[in-house]
């Protein structure tokens, strides 16, 4: 649909307050590959390095493996108590394990803790079969679930995070992807906040060494191989503001905690994330063309929460971009526009404006009628 320049426009006015606006300085100087700050609610990218290259993600893969486990949970394909045989392939997997004993059956719950505490491959493989059947088909759905997110420059051959020759994944898509599970599916998120597991009387210690040192951080995920270095995805929360930070390619399990940690509190101290409207606010009134009524109300589906410079939030400008020709019938979830914020002439953010009611068709005269006055709209 093509949207007319500004038909309105809203205004936070700026004031002298500006000059007292405290600096916002560059994000922290770290020694990584890539990475990139995200904040949780409005998905904004606070800061990056690289962040859209490929890159190998090692063991950050099992996020899209536990993605989908968490699917099939959902959709009732597994329950935490179904029991999975291990499979010789899982049993000998290479890499960080549980050590699950061959021929065994073992509960979905605990697979999903050696997977997501422990890093298990081998739990990994035997999940990834119990889904799929092979590890191969496994991977295929996994792709599947990358492009339904949007993760443009992922590709998974494996579910576990070992080397190949086209495994990928970027910064962002690691963050975006951390964004769904957290978002998704928060009773199974807890996982990721779980200190240690043991299974065969093998205690082992979750990778995550920030959960020990900060008490905001509730995940997510480590990874690493001699390709990929020392990687880490991880998400705090402090005063209702969740970020999720990417880092990786750093030298050392104690340098990916420091350099992630470093990154959490850059975006806590210098940045909030505001509601600058509401769901179901009137934003305009809309001509419809056809439709019993002739107009209607628009405004925004969900609360439009933007990611500023703290102190920012109240120089926002709101521009409303109506469609220059609506016909009914309309329903609430069809788009007649786009809302556009705007800091300093620069847009930061834009949600889709919808009918906040539905439209129905007038009767057969308003039908003709408005068909010929929208010829000279």
């Amino acid at each position: 649909m093509r949207i007319l320049p500004a038909l309105l426009l809203l205004a936070a006015t700026a004031t002298s307050a500006v000059a007292a606006e405290p600096p916002v300085p560059p994000p922290p100087r770290l020694e990584a590959t890539a990475w990139v700050l995200v904040d949780q609610s409005s998905g904004q990218v606070l800061a990056g390095h690289r962040a859209k290259e490929p890159i190998e993600p090692a063991s950050i893969t099992k996020l899209m493996t536990a993605y989908a486990v968490f699917h099939a949970l959902k959709g009732g394909k597994l329950k935490l108590d179904t029991l999975v045989p291990i499979s010789e392939r899982a049993w000998r997997s290479e890499g960080s394990r549980t050590y699950l004993d061959l021929g065994s059956r073992v509960p979905v719950e605990v697979l999903i803790q050696g997977m997501v505490v422990q890093s298990g491959n081998d739990a990994t493989i035997a999940l990834a079969e119990a889904i799929a059947g092979t590890e191969d088909t496994f991977a295929a759905l996994m792709n599947q679930y990358a492009k339904r997110l949007g993760m443009a420059q992922s590709h998974f051959q494996n579910s576990t995070g070992l080397p190949g020759d086209n495994h990928k994944m970027s910064a962002e898509d690691m963050a975006k992807l951390a964004g769904a599970i957290i978002r998704e599916f928060p009773g199974y998120y807890r996982w990721y906040s779980q200190r240690e597991f043991t299974w065969n009387n093998i205690r082992q210690p979750n990778r995550n060494g920030l959960l020990a040192r900060d008490p905001s951080v509730d995940g997510v995920k480590t990874g690493m191989t001699e390709a990929a270095g020392h990687c880490l995805v991880s998400s705090a929360q402090r005063d209702g503001m969740r970020l999720v930070a990417v880092v990786a390619g750093t030298e050392s399990m104690k340098a990916r905690e420091d350099q992630s940690l470093a990154l959490l509190n850059y975006g806590f101290n210098f940045y909030e994330t505001r509601a600058l409207r509401k769901a179901g606010e009137e934003l305009a009134v809309q001509r419809v063309y056809r439709a019993r009524g002739g107009r209607v109300a628009v405004g925004l589906a969900s609360n439009l929460l933007v990611t500023l410079p703290r102190g920012r939030a109240e120089r926002a400008e709101f521009k409303v971009e109506l469609a220059p020709r609506v016909f009914a019938p309309l329903t609430k979830s069809d788009r007649v526009g786009v809302l556009r914020v705007l800091v300093d002439g620069k847009v930061v953010a834009e949600a889709p404006i919808q009918p906040l009611a539905d439209v129905p068709r007038g009767n057969i005269f308003r039908r003709i009628w408005d068909t010929i006055l929208s010829w000279f709209a």
